[in-house]
């Protein structure tokens, strides 16, 4: 069987010290490709020390952050008048009734974007990987166009990838797991790789890993793995045990149970099992 490659990908880096501890000791053992940094998050500069160790193929991006218990890098009084960012039910009125489209909607959220850019920068000292969105929101409109142009104008064409979490409707029904927050998430990417491909962004070629949060997770990782393409993305949400996550987030035991198999024996196997190779 010839082996096809696939992104790991570690979402939320830096939100909480078990977060980045599990990534970074998946990190070392091969189990991963990459994670996106939460930069908002008041670890980050603490974290990205640690980032410099790694294995020199492991990739780290920036996970544009506007949702969860954090406070933009700067003030956003139209957008965040009380210092911290909207929930995404927030979010989501907003772009969908266009009031993201006016001025000062605009100017803030590309301000925060680039800021955002620019802390990832100052600690790494070079461009991120790639790009992609906490709970999915660069997908969205008066987000997106945004963040493309702010690629688009850093970055030389093809250095910087960004996360499209678009699937086929069949690939999705097939699997059978979250189908109707997969379809929704893969209906808000409509179009984004046709976007990034005309600014030079590159995008990748497949997206799988979402979920509620709940059920056998080993079982979940077989479905996603089956129909994904070489090059795809799988999304991972792992974490050591942590006393700071619950006051941050509320997907805690979830990301118990991803550790625990990604830094098992299980997870390589099924890989070899279902043909693919990290890449």
């Amino acid at each position: 069987m010839a082996l096809r490659s696939i992104r790991v990908i570690a979402d939320d880096y830096a939100l909480s010290p078990g977060v980045s501890e599990g990534i970074l000791e998946l990190a070392k053992a091969g189990r991963l490709s990459g994670t996106g940094a939460m930069v908002p998050g008041p670890r980050w500069r603490e974290d990205a020390r640690r980032l410099h160790d790694m294995p020199a193929r492991f990739q780290t991006g920036v996970h544009l952050t506007l949702t969860g218990a954090l406070s933009p890098l700067g003030p956003m009084p139209t957008l965040c008048p009380d210092g911290r960012f909207p929930t995404l039910g927030r979010w989501l009125l907003l772009s969908f009734t266009g009031l993201l489209s006016a001025s000062a909607a605009r100017e803030e959220l590309a301000t925060e974007i680039a800021r955002q850019l620019d802390a990832f920068e100052a600690a790494m000292g070079r461009a991120p990987h790639f790009v992609d969105g906490h709970q999915h929101l660069h997908l969205l409109p008066g987000i997106r166009p945004l963040l493309l142009d702010a690629l688009a104008r850093r970055y030389a064409p093809g250095c910087v990838w960004l996360r499209d979490c678009a699937e086929p409707a069949s690939r999705v029904i097939r699997r059978g797991v979250a189908t109707g927050k997969a379809l929704f998430i893969g209906q808000l990417s409509s179009g984004l790789a046709r976007q990034a491909a005309a600014r030079s962004i590159p995008t990748n070629r497949g997206f799988s890993g979402v979920y509620g949060f709940s059920g056998d997770y080993p079982r979940l990782m077989e479905r996603f793995l089956d129909g994904s393409p070489a090059g795809g993305v799988i999304m991972v949400h792992p974490a050591s045990p942590d006393l700071d996550l619950a006051t941050l987030d509320p997907v805690v035991d979830a990301r118990m149970a991803e550790m625990a198999y990604l830094s098992g024996p299980d997870w390589p196997a099924a890989l070899s099992r279902k043909g693919f190779v990290i890449e």
